[in-house]
């Protein structure tokens, strides 16, 4: 009886780990612990980089950006998954659902665009640093940024209607832990290969595959420029310049990566549920090892 009333309300119930109730304390309590480094450490970030005159600066600029990003989207992810691990309430209104998948989605797709620059901007201060502050022009930097939230906010626009205008045919069991594309569009009851290939050329090839060709090209002019130096204070300045920003692409992109493949698969698996951990709770509280 509860379940149709759930039903008929619009309601959608997030399994999440309730197939494992034994790690749900568990994971309560880790979720919490990254939840509140990421809000700590990302407005910490935002403060200094805006009271410091000394770090107004296109790099700290770009990391200002990235902090909001990221703490946006772990606010609109994290709180609905603690309060579903901490009570047996696994439910989330057809509104709030909304609201969530359209935020997030949005915040997700800036930031695949955002990293992207950045690695364009770790690659001029490496590369061509006596032209660092000509090419990274605060204009630049701000059109740029504008590109990326212009971006997320466009793919969210075509990938959420594309996924919520799906029939669903009364299924409201969703195998995540939030309303994410590749978990919601297994709730479909019609043969959704066209609207895959629709959702997914825009995420798969325009915000993850282009970005990340794009960053490995900018890390091997990188890399080609670092084997030349002879200095190790120079080698350390940029393994410090562009290890933070490295460890944090491949995380975020590796995992995202692999659940926007194969999104049935993952999520029928459970895997993804794990995986999506990784860039939606981990990778927002490393951007404290950009300060240096």
């Amino acid at each position: 009886m509860e379940e149709n009333n759930e039903t008929s309300r619009g309601d959608f119930i997030l399994l999440g780990f309730s197939d494992k109730p034994q790690l749900e304390i568990i994971l309560f309590m880790v979720v919490l612990i990254f939840y509140l480094l990421t809000l700590v450490g990302n407005t910490v970030i935002i403060l200094v980089s805006c009271l410091d005159t000394k770090l107004h600066t296109p790099m700290y600029f770009f990391l200002t950006n990235l902090s909001f990003l990221d703490l946006c989207l772990t606010t609109s992810i994290i709180p609905q998954l603690l309060w579903n691990l901490k009570g047996p309430s696994k439910t989330i209104t057809y509104s709030a659902c909304m609201v969530q998948l359209y935020v997030s989605l949005t915040l997700g797709s800036t930031e695949c665009v955002l990293l992207t620059v950045m690695a364009f901007d770790r690659y001029v201060a490496v590369c061509r640093p006596l032209s660092y502050t000509t090419i990274m022009h605060p204009s630049f930097c701000k059109a740029s940024t504008g590109i990326a939230w212009l971006s997320g906010v466009g793919n969210a626009l075509i990938e959420g209607t594309i996924t919520i205008r799906l029939p669903r045919c009364g299924h409201h069991r969703l195998h995540h832990f939030f309303c994410e594309v590749p978990a919601m569009i297994k709730l479909a009851c019609v043969d959704i290969r066209l609207n895959e290939a629709q959702l997914f050329v825009a995420t798969l090839v325009l915000l993850l595959l282009i970005p990340m060709a794009l960053i490995s090209v900018s890390y091997g002019f990188i890399v080609q420029a670092v084997m030349k130096i002879k200095s190790a204070q120079a080698w350390r300045k940029a393994l410090g310049t562009c290890g933070s920003h490295l460890l944090v692409v491949s995380l975020y992109f590796g995992t995202s990566s692999v659940i926007y493949i194969q999104p049935k698969r993952s999520f029928g698996h459970g895997q993804g549920t794990f995986l999506t951990l990784f860039y939606t709770v981990v990778a927002p509280t490393l951007n404290l090892s950009y300060i240096r």
